[in-house]
């Protein structure tokens, strides 16, 4: 099936993600799909929360931490600024313990914490969470296409979404034990809300947030996740083991990119001894991904001429991916 045909016979995939190691066109590849899509009359959102995401570098435009930056109409591009967002999330904290206390300012030590804390992978993958389901949960596009981080970082998002999953179930559930003890003594102290209400009301909103976040990437009904390889063997290695992983956490697979074909019939013509030894190990990869792969390769790109930027090699590349 070819990804164009893909499109017209899942409608209902409005999520649709490009995973595999760094540097092999995932960027390039959600960026020409935004495009495609926006061409077809879709209103569609390009996105990502990977600090090295370069989608400012492909449309040439500065997009970073600017929120959605209509790029031509109804294609519109965003890239998520972490820190702003780990920021904004540290105020979010300090506002609600000082409404769940009744403090007028926070205590040192606390603050000290706080900025601590910062510097805590847990403390950005928060950020990353709530920032994703921000994004999403507007409804505001017919399509978004997520430019996700590299193999190792979204198996570890993933893996951290289901643990965080479990943990808060397990702390809630504590909680919600201890808050039957919590109303009995808030009856007798004439209290409406116990703090054991705020602290399990507050769980159970981050539970919510990354179950939502998490979904996106699982979802089996609403995404699409399409790997991205290219003729290379650890590449090809790389991607059997990610996809593996991948499918433990229930992502739904529907097909690989295979990017940066040198196109074969170069090998007629004149050309140096290296250019002829690359097209000849591609074309043993080719078949080996055509093997391992079979139907799922949705489309063949070809190696450019240049860098992937600018909206007229965006849309080369969109040719490439979805034909003319």
């Amino acid at each position: 099936m070819s990804l164009a045909k893909f499109f017209e016979e899942c409608p209902n995939r409005r999520y649709i993600e490009f995973g595999g190691k760094g540097g092999l066109g995932k960027t390039t590849f959600s960026a020409a799909t935004a495009y495609w899509l926006a061409q077809q009359g879709y209103k569609v959102l390009v996105f990502s929360v990977d600090p090295q995401a370069s989608l400012s570098d492909i449309f040439e435009r500065d997009i970073f931490g600017k929120g959605p930056v209509e790029i031509i109409p109804k294609l519109f591009a965003q890239e998520i600024d972490a820190d702003r967002h780990v920021k904004d999330y540290q105020q979010e904290i300090r506002q609600k313990i000082l409404d769940m206390y009744g403090l007028d300012a926070i205590p040192a030590e606390i603050e000290d914490y706080i900025q601590a804390a910062a510097a805590e992978p847990a403390m950005e993958e928060s950020a990353i969470f709530d920032a994703v389901v921000d994004i999403v949960v507007g409804g505001e596009y017919d399509y978004y296409i997520y430019d996700l981080v590299p193999l190792g970082h979204a198996l570890y998002y993933l893996s951290m979404a289901s643990i965080y999953d479990e943990w808060i179930d397990k702390i809630t559930s504590l909680r919600q034990e201890m808050q039957e003890y919590a109303q009995v003594a808030a009856i007798l102290e004439r209290k409406k809300k116990t703090e054991e209400d705020l602290i399990l009301a507050e769980l159970q909103d981050i539970k919510q947030r990354i179950n939502t976040s998490s979904s996106i990437l699982t979802d089996r009904e609403r995404t699409a996740f399409f790997f991205v390889v290219t003729p290379e063997e650890m590449i090809i290695l790389d991607t059997l083991k990610a996809a593996g992983l991948f499918a433990k956490y229930q992502v739904p697979i529907c097909g690989y990119i295979v990017n940066r074909v040198i196109p074969p019939e170069l090998a007629q013509q004149n050309i140096p001894d290296y250019l002829r030894h690359r097209i000849e190990m591609q074309e043993k990869y080719l078949k080996q991904i055509d093997a391992t792969f079979g139907d799922a390769v949705v489309a063949r790109v070809p190696e450019f001429e240049r860098d992937i930027t600018g909206l007229e090699m965006i849309s080369k590349v969109a040719q490439a991916l979805f034909g003319s």
